[in-house]
């Protein structure tokens, strides 16, 4: 089934119009929970309520006010937004075309893609497109939707159009009035220091590949749901919390971690000190497990040598390389995860024996 639209208009740059329809590029999937009165399992929901006479108001009769002074308001109608800014509520008008090497990631918000309204109109947004990809420029637009209007950017990217909308220049916070930390004065590092550091990046760098990584938080809070569901206790494991690299030893933690990282037994700096739910089976669930047998955390499964890694999925493997706490394992390809979790075995059976 495909996608109903956000939005439909046109899209101009010079003489040229196009019609469009914009769609929603991104999605959320973060677990969805409702609210509950604690002890009762009723529905908690949030409702309009008038403030004088505490009757629920539908949402046909509710208008936007400015208040002025205190409680005195401007009262604006929906559709007197949309006469103070005639057309741009159905045209994206690009009034001109910008280096993307010039936009600073910051200014961008969300994304949507633009696609063509009706087949005929293919030729001319395959030829913007086209045109767009070769020079890298994107095109700045103004248009208004859903009572606000937005700066947006049009680029072309994978033979697409996609529209971000921006943040406008005044919402773009100074980070030098923002943090208070932020060093100044000349550089307190040495040239062997940030040597070592640009080799240790080199050595690190990856292939861009959004598949490698997912929210592993989130399977954890499915996994919390899970074992509640099915009646098994809730341990709580938490890792040490994270330490600060000390400056006056940066070159020796520098060259340990390239030397590991060349080795394969690199170690995170910190680890996380996340909360991590583990599972006991054959126990009543419960929300704060404090007994003195939850407080231990949950004994960590071993491969053993003789398991057969080539018949595990890249999901199998990456649970193994949690437990065993291999390093950089979100960047790893299945074919790493597999050396990796094969040699953190091994080491695991020569220490055990």
């Amino acid at each position: 089934m495909m996608a109903r639209p956000v939005w439909t208009g046109v899209l101009t740059f010079g003489l040229v119009t196009v019609p469009v329809s914009l769609y929603t590029a991104t999605d959320s999937h973060s677990v969805a929970f409702h609210q509950l009165q604690r002890g009762t399992g009723d529905r908690v929901r949030n409702k309009r309520v008038n403030e004088r006479t505490g009757d629920e108001v539908p949402y046909s009769e509710i208008v936007k006010g400015f208040e002025v002074t205190d409680g005195e308001y401007v009262v604006v109608e929906p559709d007197e937004l949309e006469q103070i800014s005639p057309g741009r509520s159905r045209t994206i008008d690009i009034s001109g075309f910008v280096d993307l090497d010039q936009v600073d990631p910051i200014f961008f918000d969300k994304t949507y893609y633009l696609g063509p309204k009706g087949k005929e109109y293919a030729k001319i947004f395959q030829l913007l497109t086209e045109a767009l990809t070769r020079s890298n420029r994107a095109g700045i637009a103004l248009f208004s939707m859903r009572g606000k209007e937005y700066l947006t950017a049009v680029r072309a990217e994978g033979g697409l159009l996609e529209l971000h909308t921006m943040h406008w220049a005044d919402e773009v916070r100074d980070p030098h009035q923002e943090i208070g930390d932020l060093p100044d004065g000349p550089a307190k590092y040495s040239r062997q220091e940030l040597a070592t550091a640009q080799q240790l990046i080199d050595v690190l760098s990856v292939d861009w590949d959004p598949s490698e990584y997912h929210d592993t938080f989130e399977e954890q809070v499915r996994k919390l749901i899970e074992d509640k569901l099915a009646g098994r206790e809730i341990a709580v494991s938490e890792g040490p919390p994270a330490e600060a690299t000390n400056i006056v030893d940066l070159m020796d933690v520098l060259k340990r971690s390239l030397e590991g990282v060349k080795g394969g037994t690199a170690e995170p700096a910190a680890r996380s000190s996340r909360t991590t739910p583990k599972a006991t089976d054959g126990k009543k669930s419960t929300s704060s497990a404090r007994s003195a047998d939850a407080k231990k955390p949950a004994a960590k499964k071993r491969v053993t040598a003789k398991e057969d890694l080539s018949q595990l999925t890249k999901a199998q493997l990456y649970e193994k390389a949690t437990q065993y706490e291999i390093a950089h394992r979100s960047t790893m390809t299945r074919d790493e995860l597999q050396k990796a979790v094969a040699k953190a075995a091994r080491s695991h059976l020569r220490a055990a024996s």
